[in-house]
């Protein structure tokens, strides 16, 4: 029976196979590498894309902090506008009830008194000055209480001629302005009431 080698064949299927392997496995490996360069790329797309997103929101928030703080600066001066608007308001409203204020102590002043200081919180006023005696700041808040527009007195501070040595007694006192409309109100309510006639009685026939 002859004999047959089969080492030559089996090395060449050994070397084939292999080489079959090794083709196959750099095939797997291009194919892996292929897939992460891909997968790179496209995360390194989505990263930048985001990234952009992330810029231009970050520019959109800018414009808005710009927009609120410039109505915040509106807000503000329009507030200041109208609070001046008030003031002034209030200044018109008062201005005859200071011209009637400044008239008012004209008359009640007595001769020998002298204000040197005079301060307005609302309705009270506060009056620093000087008399010739006690009798005449007693006589000037006998005049204050009997005014229209102004009223109640109250004696805040006398100091005697003797001890100021300034020859003039020293006193503070206060009194509340009578707006226009109270005046009114306090007028009407003075007046009696007028009475309506008794009716007739009718004769008889």
């Amino acid at each position: 029976m002859a004999r047959i080698n089969l080492l030559p064949w089996r090395e060449a299927a050994r070397q084939q196979r292999k080489q079959d392997f090794l083709v196959a496995g750099g095939i797997a490996l291009g194919v892996a590498l292929a897939f992460a360069v891909l997968t790179h790329f496209y995360f390194e797309d989505r990263i930048s894309g985001q990234q952009a997103r992330n810029r231009y929101i970050q520019t959109e928030i800018a414009g808005l902090d710009r927009k609120i703080k410039e109505i915040q600066e509106l807000e503000k001066t329009k507030a200041d506008l109208l609070a001046r608007m008030e003031i002034i308001q209030r200044l018109q409203k008062s201005r005859p009830e200071i011209v009637r204020l400044f008239d008012e102590l004209v008359t009640a002043i007595p001769e020998g008194v002298y204000l040197t200081k005079l301060e307005q919180t609302g309705k009270s006023i506060v009056l620093e000055g000087r008399a010739q005696s006690n009798a005449r700041v007693s006589a000037f808040m006998g005049r204050i209480e009997g005014s229209k527009a102004i009223g109640k007195p109250r004696l805040m501070l006398i100091e005697n001629k003797d001890k100021t040595g300034t020859g003039l007694s020293h006193f503070r006192l206060s009194f509340d302005q009578v707006s226009q409309s109270a005046e009114n109100e306090a007028e009407a309510s003075a007046k009696p009431a007028a009475r309506k006639p008794a009716p007739k009685a009718k004769a008889k026939t």
